[in-house]
């Protein structure tokens, strides 16, 4: 079993993930709270880990290239955030099928008959992602979230 604070992040980099795919080209704010659920601060102010660790998450993945923003809204949100042109097309990417068949779900048993277009939709990282969000199993959450940001699909073929 993985350290749960690395569950959480892989959790919260693919709702974060998935939320500026449906918003992609639009700039939305990007709040926390929508990400890791509510958080009351403490008596000195202060965010709870919880959110904390959410927050730093948003910020990793605009520092490793994968969005941008304009500016954070205090600690709680990223402002007008976007997709990078890698992450949009990383996330458009269809992934291997190995990947597809261990966590597409039901539908992957009938990808074969189903029209080209809506297989290479169904085999994109980005329903990978939110299949495993739905399916709330925190091993293919991670799964897919190493899949689609820690694959360097510029290495030479073998």
């Amino acid at each position: 079993m993985a350290d749960i604070h690395i569950e959480e992040f892989y959790k919260d980099a693919a709702i974060a993930l998935a939320q500026l795919y449906n918003a992609f080209p639009r700039r939305v704010n990007l709040f926390v709270e929508d990400i890791a659920g509510p958080d009351e601060t403490d008596e000195f102010g202060l965010h709870s880990k919880r959110h904390m660790a959410c927050f730093g998450a948003l910020l990793w993945l605009a520092e490793e290239g994968f969005l941008r923003y304009v500016d954070t809204i205090r600690q709680e949100a990223l402002d007008q955030a976007v997709l990078t042109q890698e992450a949009f097309t990383r996330l458009s990417s269809p992934a291997p099928d190995a990947l597809v068949e261990a966590l597409g779900g039901p539908e992957s048993t009938t990808l074969p008959s189903l029209p080209p277009s809506l297989l290479e939709d169904l085999s994109s990282h980005i329903h990978l992602v939110r299949t495993a969000l739905k399916s709330r199993d925190s091993a293919r959450i991670g799964q897919a979230v190493r899949a689609t940001l820690f694959t360097d699909d510029k290495a030479p073929a073998r």
